[in-house]
């Protein structure tokens, strides 16, 4: 073995950087397997024989990723110049190999944690989604201690990289031949490893073939979750970096056809004279629909409480509905959803090319009835972008750690003195008045002010409980503060999660489940109370409100008024990449952009464990997303989200 590693490896410098080229692919292999067992729970009914059927399949996507990471050294040891033998040129390509692997292995590990968080691969977007972010390092250096594991991980792979790294012996001077046949040998060496290049990235030589996306995943997959399996980040990023997500699938030929079928511009029709209530919505970082309790009497064979007291006594006297959905799975996706009826499809909203887009939204179109505005956030100003889009979406004021003006009071957990800061800042506007806080607590590290470290505690459960109940805690002062307020009964709230976050009862780590938020309204001087057997997600919320203050001007929303009696049947759409989700009466309906791949009955199969492709056939539900779809892209790229 020792022979024929000298003769055919140690001095033949291509055999050599293929037998690098291996290790890499390999370590990348143990990154999949890491993935998986990491996150087991979002994976339920894997076998074995399929689970190898999904690492087969990451093998494409691998080499694609490998090969656009590795274009530089490749380069360095297959042109055919003699140089390329010296002891420097060597140490140098063997550093640029170590590194840019090493970072892209960096990348497939903390995506083994954060899937748990986002539910998907990281893209490009992330670059422009923390590129405002001041904490980032602290929040990295807290995630490598917590996941330690993880991190270890990732070092004995590191190591691994270095220490299975070989580097080609020959010297310049034992080359065989005479020159000129060296020359036209690694020639033909060097073509031939192009087109190698250029096949592993597309997946494929020939004009047939294109350049394997995303999409391509799904071939592999029983169920969309199991892309990511496939998948790798290294690739996700690859294949998003600048590209424009947008095109337009016409589906339909005429707008006229593809009205008859679904328009966002909204109509109203209001029953009544225009209400001037206050309005405040809350939309709570990670308020996954699992933690309240009031939502989840089954759960635990009935002796689940939850971790959110005061969100449930909130329930007992509001309004909320049984099927209630996120339209994404981060913060920048929640606010253009809650505040301006925009769902997020391929990219957050925010992170796009069409950021920049004319939009409206509740304070947009509430300024038009004269009201003050006004968005708060409990982060450091210009965090998230949501000071931007908080003024695209019309509102007029935005207050952040910088108007609080107290940093001592901020540990990037803060829920509580913010909340006070908005209950007492509210009380200064002229009503009528429109005002969002976004809280900023219930998130990782995971950690609650050293005040609070004795009394709210995990219990045996997960690390996020603490912060949710601490939170909940900071929402009660905060309505206990508001009561004295003058304003306060004449003022509608809504509360909603940003999105999910740590979950761990089954029935909320599927497909369905992961998107589960709470939405709530709650009038302290009305009777808007109940709990309807309806579907609604968070681009609902703006359409609802508005209709339930009697607006009458014509706006576009994707989203519909909840309470609007004269509606058939409600529906939420949301984006899972790289599926789309459709919820219409008891049916989830998966579409992966050409056809329907999957149907659940998610109310009877809570589980989602039986595909009903087969026998359940709605090509009105297909064609109804379809339009959705269209109207979405097309607005977005036509710049036509409000009305002219």
């Amino acid at each position: 073995m020792k022979n024929l590693f000298n003769r055919y490896i140690k001095n033949n410098i291509y055999a050599a950087a293929a037998y690098n080229f291996i290790v890499v692919m390999l370590l990348f292999m143990l990154c999949r397997i890491a993935f998986y067992l990491f996150n087991i729970p979002y994976f339920q009914g894997m076998t074995l024989s399929h689970f190898l059927v999904l690492c087969k399949g990451g093998i494409q996507f691998d080499l694609s990723a490998l090969i656009y990471t590795n274009l530089l050294y490749i380069v360095l040891m297959a042109i055919p110049f003699q140089f390329r033998y010296k002891k420097g040129y060597q140490q140098t390509a063997k550093w640029i190999f170590i590194v840019t692997n090493g970072i892209v292995i960096i990348a497939n590990c903390i995506d083994i944690v954060y899937f748990r968080y986002i539910n998907k691969r990281t893209t490009s977007s992330v670059f422009t989604e923390f590129s405002n972010e001041n904490n980032l390092w602290k929040i990295l250096g807290d995630g490598f201690v917590q996941y330690w594991y993880v991190s270890l991980f990732g070092l004995l792979i590191l190591f691994g990289l270095y220490k299975l790294y070989y580097k080609p012996q020959r010297k310049e001077e034992q080359l065989p031949g005479k020159i000129y046949f060296y020359y036209i040998r690694n020639v033909i060496a060097l073509v031939i490893i192009g087109l190698f290049a250029v096949s592993g990235i597309r997946g494929g030589l020939g004009h047939y073939v294109r350049p394997i996306t995303l999409s391509n995943a799904n071939k592999y997959v029983d169920r969309p979750s199991e892309a990511f399996i496939v998948l790798n980040t290294p690739f996700c990023i690859y294949r998003t970096l600048g590209r424009d997500q947008y095109v337009d699938p016409h589906y339909f030929k005429s707008e006229k056809e593809l009205k008859a079928v679904y328009n966002p511009i909204i109509y109203p029709h209001p029953n009544g004279e225009f209400k001037k209530l206050n309005v405040v919505v809350f939309i709570i970082e990670s308020l996954s629909k699992e933690y309240v309790g009031e939502l989840n009497k089954g759960l635990d064979g009935g002796k689940y409480k939850g971790h959110t007291p005061f969100v449930d006594s909130i329930i007992r006297n509001g309004l909320t509905f049984e099927y209630t959905f996120a339209n994404g799975h981060r913060s920048i996706e929640a606010m253009p959803s809650v505040l301006s009826s925009v769902p997020s499809f391929i990219e957050p909203f925010i992170l796009t090319g069409y950021s920049s887009n004319k939009i409206s939204g509740i304070a947009g179109e509430l300024d038009k009835k004269g009201y003050y505005t006004a968005f708060f956030h409990g982060a450091p100003n210009g965090s998230m972008g949501f000071d931007a889009f908080a003024h695209l979406s019309g509102f007029k004021s935005y207050y952040g750690m910088t108007e609080y003006n107290n940093d001592a009071d901020f540990d990037g957990t803060w829920a509580e003195p913010f909340f006070q800061f908005y209950a007492k800042k509210m009380n200064s506007f002229k009503q009528p008045f429109m005002t969002t806080l976004f809280s900023a607590s219930s998130h990782h590290p995971f950690v609650v002010p050293k005040k609070y470290e004795n009394r709210f505690k995990e219990n045996g459960g997960l690390p996020i409980y603490k912060c949710v109940e601490y939170t909940d805690y900071s929402l009660q002062k905060f309505f206990e503060t508001a009561s004295k307020m003058p304003w306060y009964k004449n003022t509608l709230f809504v509360i909603t999660g940003d999105h999910t976050n740590q979950m761990k009862h089954p029935e909320y780590l599927t497909d369905a489940g992961r998107y589960k938020v709470p939405i709530i309204f709650y009038y302290p001087g009305g009777n808007l109370k109940g709990r309807l057997k309806k579907v609604a997600q968070q681009v609902d919320i703006m359409p609802t409100i508005l209709g339930y203050l009697n607006y009458d001007k014509p706006y576009v929303a994707f989203g519909h008024d909840l309470l609007d009696s004269t509606k058939e049947e409600n529906m939420a759409m949301l984006y899972d990449k790289p599926v789309f989700q459709y919820f219409k009466g008891q049916y989830m309906y998966q579409y992966d952009g050409q056809r329907i791949i999957a149907v659940y009955d998610y109310i009877h199969d809570i589980l989602l464990k039986k595909n009903l492709k087969n026998t359940v056939k709605d090509p009105r539900a297909e064609n109804e997303m379809k339009a959705y779809i269209q109207q979405y892209i097309t607005r977005m790229k036509k710049n036509s989200l409000t009305i002219n």
